[in-house]
């Protein structure tokens, strides 16, 4: 995985607890055009005493140039890039005292889809994968492998219905792959709602991040 400098060192936004003391944490992926200080607003809606929230700054504004659905090779070498700063941040948070089965992902638009495929490549226990009008990085037809084991990670895949940039085959190809992989999947279909989050969506990703602390 790169490590050049296209997105490596770039500002980082925090919330909730620091780090070096939290009890969890969720990392938040921005999407196109957007920034870190904008996707950390999720942070309310998904708090509780102890969770830490860090979302890092792409450069540009943008993870990868072109669309999710472009062949790899044309997003390069963003897309690489921006999946290691993500694993450098996740590896920084373990660093600090947290487990990867206390760290979450979450993201929107194209930070959904940033943020699931790099869940889908480190195949581990994460505290959750939530992808909020995303899904899995590649062209139409791509047939995704299902190499490793999510042991039971919750990952939630949640869009309006038809969306402008994500097409729903895309939501149920990445729901269908995540299950292969062992995760525990939930999607939620919103049939004419804009590119944009579903309040009842953060209300489930907040309920399945809370749900070890109840022992559910």
């Amino acid at each position: 995985m790169s490590r050049d400098g296209l997105h490596r060192g770039g500002a980082l936004a925090t919330a909730g607890a620091p780090a070096a003391e939290a009890t969890d944490a969720v990392v938040l992926l921005h999407g196109r055009g957007a920034t870190a200080a904008g996707i950390l607003e999720l942070a309310p809606a998904l708090a509780a005493p102890g969770r830490a929230f860090v979302a890092p700054q792409a450069a540009r504004g943008t993870w990868y140039p072109l669309s999710f659905l472009a062949p790899l090779e044309a997003n390069q070498p963003w897309l690489d890039s921006a999946l290691g700063a993500v694993d450098d941040l996740i590896a920084s948070l373990e660093r600090d005292g947290l487990p990867l089965e206390r760290i979450a992902l979450a993201g929107f638009s194209q930070g959904a889809c940033l943020a699931t495929e790099l869940v889908a490549r480190r195949p581990r226990r994460y505290a959750g994968l939530f992808a909020f009008v995303g899904g899995r990085i590649g062209p139409l037809g791509t047939r995704f492998e299902a190499a490793g084991d999510l042991a039971g990670t919750p990952a939630l895949f949640a869009a309006g219905e038809p969306d402008p940039h994500v097409p729903w085959q895309r939501i149920e190809e990445s729901a269908a792959n995540f299950r292969a992989l062992g995760a525990r999947v939930e999607v939620r279909r919103r049939p004419g709602f804009p590119h944009s989050i579903h309040p009842d969506d953060l209300a489930l990703a907040r309920a399945l991040l809370d749900a070890p602390a109840r022992g559910v």
